[in-house]
């Protein structure tokens, strides 16, 4: 029997992602966002997580994908080594459970910035799930940060 193990999807339309769920601290709905001036694009802003102060990620700018007209984004607060971080999303999902079995590589199907910040994919009975690798997310966002001119 193939091992299983549980995602919490989220969406970024027309995406549906999914990160393991030991990864994630909590989902959160719509936060007061602190915008940053000057800060990377990719930046959303500064959450106040119970006194805990929390960069909030917009994925869809670390993804390549339009920006979302909807200003009620939700959070995805992951765990890293640094601390708590925010990935905003358009909504989230349910928590699911796949089957190792299942997982494949990225379909060629996905290009840009998505295809390179995804672990690998699920087929379920109606929609693609795609695996969502929050380091590599990080780390993408963490070198275009050191790219930009510190006179920005």
């Amino acid at each position: 029997m193939a091992a299983a193990q549980q995602l919490c999807t989220f969406f970024l339309n027309p995406y549906f992602f999914g990160i393991e769920v030991h990864k994630v601290q909590e989902v959160l709905r719509p936060q007061d966002i602190t915008r940053v001036p000057l800060s990377d694009a990719v930046v959303g802003g500064l959450i106040n997580l119970r006194g805990q102060i929390v960069t909030a990620i917009d994925l869809r700018g670390c993804l390549g994908l339009e920006a979302s007209r909807n200003e009620d984004s939700m959070n995805v607060v992951v765990r890293t080594e640094e601390g708590a971080v925010s990935f905003l999303v358009d909504e989230i999902g349910d928590v699911v459970e796949v089957e190792d079995g299942g997982f494949e590589p990225p379909p060629d199907t996905l290009e840009g910035p998505v295809r390179e910040l995804v672990r690998g994919v699920y087929k379920l009975k109606d929609q693609l799930l795609i695996v969502l690798d929050t380091a590599k997310a990080l780390r993408q966002k963490n070198e275009e940060a050191e790219l930009r001119p510190a006179t920005e």
